[in-house]
């Protein structure tokens, strides 16, 4: 079993934070009527791709009815089809969409998980809970050797990526990156970090995001990717 691997299965088995533990169990078990016949994952969400990736793309936290049901980061919900569709559209996944996890959809050079794993009530984490999911981001950054490239999917996750690379060591220059949708750093430990809108339902019905606004970060990322 590689360290990856092993990373996931930890995840899995995490219950270091109580009020998410004991609201996705609950989820799982009362469902909602459009899922009622399936089976709940109820448990935190690793991360999931390629362990050579160059890519990383980092989100916010499992959906209530989406990972948290289906046992994988960004799938069964519309967050996760217009990120599996992006990435399938750019090269990095082998279909555009993602159903459940024994779906048969892979990733090439692309990994992907979220700053908390487990579904939160409101989709809002406390500070605590991200504090005790970033050993898990800093872990995943460790072990993805090849990563060159970070698309950051909303303002929490960017934040969130920066903080766990400071909590590794590296010197966040001054002044801070500032998130906006598009914006782009090269930084000193020589990884560029992109900045997206989350594809959330909030920010696509809105319009606030559009497929050609997501798809041109994406898009952007293919160009950097390997590129040094």
């Amino acid at each position: 079993m590689n360290s990856l691997k092993l990373l996931q299965n930890t995840i899995s088995d995490c219950t270091l934070c109580p009020r998410l533990t004991t609201y996705r169990r609950e989820v799982a078990k009362e469902k909602v009527k459009r899922f009622k016949d399936w089976e709940y994952w109820g448990r935190p969400i690793p991360g999931f791709g390629d362990p050579q990736a160059q890519l990383y793309v980092l989100g916010l936290a499992p959906a209530a009815h989406g990972g948290n049901r289906t046992g994988r980061v960004f799938t069964g919900d519309r967050s996760g089809d217009w990120l599996y569709e992006a990435l399938h559209a750019f090269g990095f996944a082998n279909q555009p969409e993602s159903v459940h996890r024994d779906d048969g959809l892979s990733l090439q050079n692309c990994y992907v998980a979220a700053a908390v794993r487990c579904a939160p009530p409101a989709n809002k984490p406390t500070k605590e809970e991200f504090e005790a999911c970033r050993p898990f981001v800093l872990e995943e950054l460790r072990l993805l050797k090849n990563m060159q490239v970070v698309v950051a999917l909303g303002k929490i996750a960017f934040e969130e990526y920066l903080r766990s690379c400071q909590m590794a060591g590296q010197a966040i220059p001054s002044p801070r990156q500032k998130f906006s949708h598009g914006a782009e750093y090269l930084l000193p430990w020589q990884v560029t970090l992109l900045g997206s809108y989350h594809p959330s339902q909030q920010n696509t019905f809105t319009r606030r995001l559009t497929r050609p606004m997501f798809h041109r970060v994406f898009n952007r990322a293919t160009k950097l990717v390997g590129k040094r």
